[in-house]
């Protein structure tokens, strides 16, 4: 019977061409088992200390897991919560579990020779629309407008842009600028494609403010606002539901089950995010979509990292009904483009369903070595 022989926890930098270039941080980890089949997984540990910290506990926890088998992804999961109950309930140990959890699932469709999509039960739609998801950084407003237009170009069905990022945007802090970018980019991408807006955590609209903004930019159907008001405002986003029609989505920054509960439990999220390198992994993403399928409501995948967070999101994007889109990165990375052979990428803007055992992606270890800290 095949078992895991070792599991290696490796930090890696990368520059992030659509972050402004910023050097982002995550931890992979290769499972290897004992008749040679290797599994990836991902901690979305985005900086270099928090890295470092999940390299720590993916040693800590690999006991339990070596000599396991593969199929054993449930189990292992709540094994791995169990030890952490003192230091964990979220931050770096749910990152932790999540990289481990991830490189499981991968080994699991390795040794049954099966797609992880095909373990979750198989596509549950026709197709996947494919959405850019970008962030704001030129300071000219028709420059924005016209970028985000060349990113729906190849037929993609919307633009999600982030506001209060790297460069010289400055969008989310003046309510004209703002307003009038939304006029140019409605008008820059036609009547058809989705808008969305990201706010970043430089960006700190009281509810007043949010309630204003989000108004204004109903103006230019705004398909859904992301995180007006943080990760967790639960009156403040109740008044932003009563006073406007879009969408509201948050959650991405909870680090479990119990965290997406509390969301949920508000009735002021219409949209979930959910980033399986961060929140108990693929395990942690299976459980979170039943919840929210039980509120009617909507997920929506994380995969803005690398292309084994791509992978794991592209499956369960297809596996459940409640993921309705999924994102991509506008501009080429490393991360999604040669981290591994196979990239994942849209087909005139629908998304393929995942194919090959286990993720289904063929990483490249010599630019993982490129990429490891020292």
């Amino acid at each position: 019977m095949t078992v895991v022989r070792s599991v290696e926890a490796i930090p890696i930098g990368y520059r992030e061409p659509n972050d402004h270039d910023r050097t982002r941080y995550v931890c992979l980890v290769k499972a290897t088992t004992d008749d040679g089949l290797v599994g990836w997984g991902e901690a979305t540990a985005y900086f270099p200390e928090s890295t470092r910290a999940v390299v720590e506990l993916v040693n800590g926890l690999r006991e339990l897991v070596v000599g396991r088998v593969p199929t054993e992804t449930e189990r292992v999961w709540r094994d791995m919560r169990k030890h952490t109950w003192w230091y964990g309930n979220g931050g770096v140990a749910s990152m932790a579990i999540a990289a481990i959890d991830l490189a499981m699932w991968d080994l699991r469709g390795k040794a049954l020779e099966t797609r992880v999509l095909d373990l979750l039960g198989g596509p549950v739609k026709e197709r996947l629309a494919g959405v850019a998801s970008g962030h704001a950084t030129l300071e000219d407003l028709g420059a924005l407008a016209d970028e985000a237009a060349r990113w729906v170009s190849t037929g993609l069905h919307g633009v999600k842009v982030g506001f209060g990022k790297l460069g010289a945007a400055r969008l989310g802090f003046a309510h004209e600028r703002d307003v009038e970018y939304m006029r140019r980019l409605r008008a820059a991408i036609g009547p058809d494609k989705k808008i969305m807006i990201d706010l970043g955590a430089a960006v700190q609209w009281d509810v007043a403010e949010a309630v204003r903004r989000v108004q204004a930019f109903e103006d230019h159907d705004l398909h859904w606002i992301e995180e007006p008001l943080g990760h967790w405002n639960p009156r403040g986003y109740k008044t932003l539901r009563d006073k406007t029609t879009t969408r509201i989505a948050y959650g991405e920054r909870e680090f479990g089950v119990e965290g997406i509960e509390r969301v949920l439990a508000t009735g002021t999220c219409d949209v979930l995010g959910f980033d399986p390198g961060r929140a108990e992994g693929l395990t942690g993403f299976i459980h979170a979509v039943e919840r929210v399928e039980a509120e009617r409501t909507q997920a929506n995948a994380h995969a803005w990292s690398t292309a084994i967070v791509t992978a794991a999101s592209l499956a369960m994007s297809w596996a459940t009904p409640v993921c309705r889109q999924f994102e991509l990165k506008p501009t080429r990375d490393v991360a999604q483009y040669e981290l591994v052979s196979n990239p994942l990428t849209h087909e005139k803007g629908w998304m393929p369903q995942p194919q090959g055992h286990g993720l289904g992606i063929d990483v490249v270890t010599e630019v993982v070595e490129s990429m490891r800290l020292t």
